[in-house]
């Protein structure tokens, strides 16, 4: 009986927290077709297990995602190309819909190099911390692409259209402290402390009310688009409901009795 290929996602909860680690190592965690199913599989997992709060995404090996592997199905038996856009519309663009709509807070690890989809990857979740020695690439521009999987929605509004214009049309690296300074990620930590700084994060949000943190990510998704007016409708519907769950019922009990809240994410 033939040995099981080793799985390219790894998954595993600890305290209300879904641990996903990309698991191609040795191709610096390039996405596959196989990859993108069971990281797809994963997460909706995480999102129908009671149990999870919250997902912490990394990276196995010293890189964190290099975007798509360029030797696995971009070109057909015959050598000719396939259609990069329907291998968009069939894995890439549903991977970053589920993690900008996961009904819980994604804290990204990355933790070592983060190129093409990669990054795209990272912007999806809602926290980045990232090694001190990873950075974020953008070498489309150097294979005749443009920047794809959110990448051209999400850097504009995060960095402005100067410095995602260069990076794109460069494809210069843009180490993790200059990402922070940037405001393109939340962290740069010392390489030895990532996934220990990211896991205490991960676990505290587990802790907390996670129904909360659901809705204000509706509403920061929302807000892209909407005007004003649009948005304090949607905040005051949003809070119209939290107002009635078990966890600002607790929140309130918990100030006023001077003791630690009991969040159970409902």
């Amino acid at each position: 009986m033939p040995d099981q290929a080793p799985s390219s996602i790894l998954y595993g909860v600890d305290a209300g927290v879904a641990t996903i680690t990309l698991n191609r190592p040795e191709a610096l965690n390039s996405f596959t077709a196989i990859m993108h199913q069971e990281l797809a599989a994963a997460l909706d997992r995480a999102a129908a297990d009671v149990s999870v709060r919250a997902v912490l995404l990394t990276g196995a090996g010293r890189g964190f995602c290099a975007g798509q592997d360029l030797s696995d199905e971009l070109v057909k038996p015959d050598g000719a190309p396939k259609d990069i856009g329907v291998m968009l519309e069939r894995y890439y663009n549903p991977l970053i819909e589920r993690l900008r709509a996961l009904p819980l807070p994604v804290v990204c690890a990355v933790n070592g190099a983060a190129a093409g989809a990669g990054v795209s990857l990272a912007l999806a979740c809602d926290i980045v911390l990232a090694a001190r020695s990873a950075a974020f690439m953008l070498p489309f521009c150097n294979i005749g692409l443009l920047p794809d999987s959110g990448a051209t929605y999400m850097l504009p509004r995060l960095l402005g259209p100067a410095r995602a214009a260069a990076l794109a049309f460069t494809g210069e690296k843009l180490p993790a402290e200059k990402a922070a300074d940037w405001g393109l990620i939340w962290q740069a930590v010392d390489d030895d402390k990532l996934l220990e700084t990211a896991s205490k994060l991960a676990h505290r949000l587990a802790a907390a009310p996670t129904k909360g943190i659901a809705a204000a990510k509706t509403a920061f998704e929302a807000a892209w688009g909407n005007d004003l007016t649009t948005q304090l409708a949607l905040e005051r519907r949003l809070q119209g409901d939290l107002g009635h769950s078990h966890d600002y019922q607790e929140g309130v009990s918990a100030f006023l009795e001077k003791r630690k809240p009991s969040f159970k994410g409902c």
